[in-house]
């Protein structure tokens, strides 16, 4: 087992990284309230793990919430649902929630928590490659809006992160590739080596290698948790954890919540990133066609974005991205693998050209 600690002085926490952990009774002790426990799922995880899970939980009294699966509930709605039945059952501040699943059921999880009672505890049990590596860590909780993503929520940090590896092996496999849209994000934005050890090894991680996929795993981990120690709320050095996620957010928000898993929707905007960089003159062609290779060839990632999205929509969209400053849209770019940067006051033309760039993104251009 590898344990990767975030430092928040006394809002620190360990991530827990391994094969079998949802069998450890012990690890999990530590970090419950003294009152009960309910565990928020899916309809999808629920009857693969919810039973094991609550085994961990034994010592305490166990309810559980059991969501529809998909990105189009990730919602207030949903988040109303989960108040009501808190409230029905009279839980207090002593509850302990649990996120048992994806991205999207911690990021419900985690806003619920933020805001039942004004705060209570909550503990991060990921079950996809995505979680795993980014979205349990950190603290980011929050619901979708029908103009935008991810734009209600709160930093509220779990207690604990247990990402027990065995359970990516019931993942379809266009999850765990979406999941390492996310991985390779870490390598461009911030550690080029660890890029080129993906780009070496993408055979052996696309079969789920365990040793190797547990070291991914734990390098984005271990990444995450220094960025987010030294900033907490994105004022800074955290945002180039969005690299291809302004331009992801709006393919996902026009084509509509699920229609595009979230790690596919970030290959596509990493790939636009790459593409827009080359433009500012930033780096060059054959470093944006590697980028583009990799996520397609080796790893198998979609890397066109959809047709039918205008650039007024685009322009739209993007403008009501989080790293949006006074009408300015704000762009995790690249000036090398492994440096990335957030930039505003990009040329509309240039900008125009990636928009409509399409199949021919990073191959050819002006």
């Amino acid at each position: 087992m590898f344990t990767v600690d975030v430092n928040l002085g006394d809002r620190s926490y360990p991530i827990f990284i391994g094969d079998g952990l949802l069998n450890d009774v012990e690890l999990v002790l530590p970090y419950l309230g003294v009152g009960r426990v309910v565990i928020i799922t899916n309809d999808l995880v629920a009857p693969l793990y919810l039973d094991q899970v609550k085994q961990l939980f034994a010592a305490r009294q166990v309810e559980e919430i059991i969501l529809p699966d998909g990105e189009a509930h990730k919602n207030l709605a949903t988040i109303s649902h989960i108040y009501d039945v808190l409230l029905r059952g009279k839980f207090d501040r002593n509850t302990t929630l649990v996120a048992l699943g994806g991205g999207v059921v911690g990021d419900i999880t985690g806003f619920a928590a933020a805001t039942y009672l004004r705060g209570i505890n909550f503990i991060q049990i990921p079950t996809t490659l995505l979680a795993q590596v980014d979205s349990s860590v950190g603290g980011k909780t929050g619901v979708n809006h029908e103009l935008g993503k991810n734009l209600i929520g709160a930093f509220y940090q779990p207690r604990c992160v247990i990402a027990d590896t065995r359970v990516l092996s019931t993942l379809p496999e266009r999850e765990v590739k979406a999941g390492l849209a996310e991985v390779l994000k870490y390598g461009l934005v911030y550690d080029a080596v660890f890029f080129s050890w993906l780009s070496e090894n993408c055979e052996a991680i696309c079969r789920s290698d365990p040793a190797l996929l547990s070291q991914a795993i734990k390098t984005c981990c271990e990444i995450k948790a220094a960025i987010v120690a030294e900033d907490e709320k994105e004022a800074g050095i955290r945002a180039l954890l969005n690299l291809g996620h302004t331009f992801g957010h709006a393919i996902e928000t026009a084509s509509g919540y699920g229609n595009w898993l979230h790690g596919e929707t970030v290959a596509m905007g990493i790939v636009m990133a790459a593409d827009l960089s080359w433009r500012l003159g930033w780096i060059d062609q054959s470093t944006v066609q590697h980028i583009r290779a990799v996520l397609e060839k080796s790893y198998g990632l979609p890397v066109i974005p959809p047709e039918n999205i205008s650039v007024e929509q685009y322009l739209d969209l993007m403008l009501s991205d989080k790293k949006a400053e006074m009408g300015n849209i704000r762009f995790v770019l690249l000036r090398a693998i492994g440096e990335a940067v957030v930039e505003g006051g990009i040329d509309k033309n240039l900008l125009a050209a990636t928009l409509t760039a399409g199949d021919q993104l990073c191959i050819q251009g002006e």
